[in-house]
């Protein structure tokens, strides 16, 4: 496990070794935001700030990781896409990384350069 400040605990399951998190990052696109306001719409795109790695928030979403959740929202690194998000993002034509995790729509301006070690081997 990996420490995150003093009372967060990374999981083993957010390594970037881990199959979840690796078939996660295999699942991740990005696209425009046209395809995406129908999920807004519905209340189902999740804003990642761009600090976090996305996949990592999206096995921990997976994995029910409520306490590292819980945090990411308190700090506000996690929030449900707001008015003024989609406005921009239809301003700018945006195109966002995006990774589903149901029934939740992921989405990630900038994704991070990936955590898996350029040469890492996989068995």
């Amino acid at each position: 496990m990996v420490i995150f400040g003093p009372a967060l605990v990374m999981p083993h399951s957010l390594l970037p070794t881990d199959p979840l998190h690796l078939k996660l990052n295999q699942e991740t696109a990005r696209l425009n935001w046209a395809e995406l306001q129908r999920f807004f719409a519905a209340g189902l795109v999740v804003v990642i700030d761009d600090t976090l790695d996305l996949i990592d928030v999206a096995v921990a979403f997976t994995n029910d990781e409520k306490v590292l959740v819980q945090h990411w929202i308190g700090t506000g690194k996690v929030a449900k896409a707001s008015d003024a998000d989609a406005e921009s993002w239809l301003t700018n034509n945006a195109r966002l990384w995006t990774v589903v995790v149901r029934p939740w729509i992921l989405v990630q301006q900038n994704k991070p350069h990936t955590s898996v070690a350029a040469n890492a081997r996989f068995h």
